[in-house]
């Protein structure tokens, strides 16, 4: 095999490409930050136990590990930022009130979380730590939309649900452990007679619930619907009265239910959404309330956010950008010239020193201006 050839899965990113990325990584940061929010750089690496610890446990198959020369110790490669925030908000920062705190950085995969992704995924994700009320979910959710927005990414749609509805179910029911998985399983596939046998020694109240839930999804009338044939617990009513709150706060959005899906969400404990949007084979931002998140690290903190699973798949949503105008000087050793390109630099322009003998050459900028002497003088030129 070639020296230069990278593994399954992982590839080099090209200027194009690159520079569109760094684009979208700069409004998404942009907007975050306009919101109040604080731009943390957790380490690609860590010892292994504060990775895979609590929440973590879930992300042992997808972690890269390895042994680390000084101590001796399992380390492992960060497959996903938000234990590790949690982690910062617990021990680091400490606050008694609000924690406002965002990130952007790679994460590593064993293996592709879905047809033709990356194990090398951009992911960009932004959190509330310390507040308990619905306000801070309602903050998240248009956060997360106003990121999509200011990338460009058009045809969004928000479909949510809300952990709090299978836990109240499930709330009386003594699961052996290992059961809860395939129960959830089930219940994401809409498997109706795999879940009929794996409750069949469950309570009837509960049993008739999870079995409802199969049906439960599509449109705002689901929740309707949910209101008539789930429990009147007051922990689904509450869960149910939430999502019609959030659910008004999406705008120009499509909006579905599916209430029995708790696929990719592990740790959440309370309403929860993906955003989906015209041209993606999959949820391109996934977020809701995981207030566990911080126990193990010894502050149970509230706590919600969102990850945008990869800014890398964004680029590919939104199509090409415009090449970046810029303008052409020729290169030479003049103090004058230097000085006209040094000042045009500091105004913020791009400037292209064209090398003698490739002035033909395919540029990645887009030069409609040229710098050319004239009088003695040198001034920028529309080309």
């Amino acid at each position: 095999m070639s020296a230069w050839v990278l593994p399954d899965h992982i590839a080099d990113v090209l200027p194009s490409e690159a520079r569109h990325i760094e684009e979208l990584r700069r409004e998404l940061l942009d907007t975050a930050r306009a919101y109040g929010y604080e731009l943390v750089m957790p380490p690609l690496l860590e010892h292994l136990e504060s990775l895979l610890t609590g929440t973590g446990e879930a992300l042992d198959l997808q972690t890269f590990k390895l042994v680390d020369q000084l101590s001796g110790r399992m380390m492992g490669l960060r497959a996903d930022t938000t234990p590790q925030v949690a982690r910062i908000d617990a021990h680091l920062l400490n606050r008694q009130g609000v924690a406002r705190l965002c990130y952007c950085g790679p994460v590593l995969h064993t293996r592709p979380d879905r047809p033709h992704a990356t194990r090398e995924p951009l992911q960009f994700g932004a959190e509330i730590y310390g507040h308990a009320g619905l306000e801070a979910d309602l903050e998240i959710l248009h956060l997360a939309l106003d990121c999509l927005r200011a990338t460009q990414v058009r045809g969004l749609t928000v479909d949510m649900g809300d952990a709090r509805i299978v836990r109240a179910l499930l709330a009386d029911v003594a699961l052996a452990p290992g059961r809860l998985g395939p129960l959830h399983a089930a219940l994401a596939a809409k498997d109706a007679s795999e879940l009929a046998l794996l409750s069949q020694d469950f309570p009837k109240t509960a049993r008739e619930g999870l079995l409802a839930l199969v049906t439960l999804y599509g449109d705002a009338s689901v929740l309707n619907e949910a209101e008539k044939v789930l429990p009147a617990n007051p922990a689904i009513r509450q869960a149910l009265a939430q999502l019609k709150r959030l659910a008004a706060e999406v705008g120009d959005g499509r909006v579905s239910f599916d209430l029995a899906d708790l696929r990719g969400y592990a740790y959440y404990s309370g309403a929860r959404f993906a955003i989906y949007a015209q041209g993606a084979s999959d949820a391109l931002v996934r977020g809701g309330r995981y207030d566990e998140v911080g126990a193990v690290f010894g502050r149970n903190r509230p706590a919600v956010g969102f990850s945008l699973v990869d800014i890398k798949q964004v680029v590919g949503v939104v199509g090409p950008r415009p090449l970046r105008a810029a303008i052409r000087a020729p290169w030479g050793d003049a103090a004058d010239l230097r000085a006209a390109i040094a000042e045009l630099r500091r105004q913020g322009e791009t400037v292209v020193c064209v090398l003698p003998g490739h002035e033909s050459e395919i540029e990645e900028f887009h030069c409609d201006r040229v710098l050319q002497q004239a009088a003695g003088q040198w001034t920028v030129q529309v080309i």
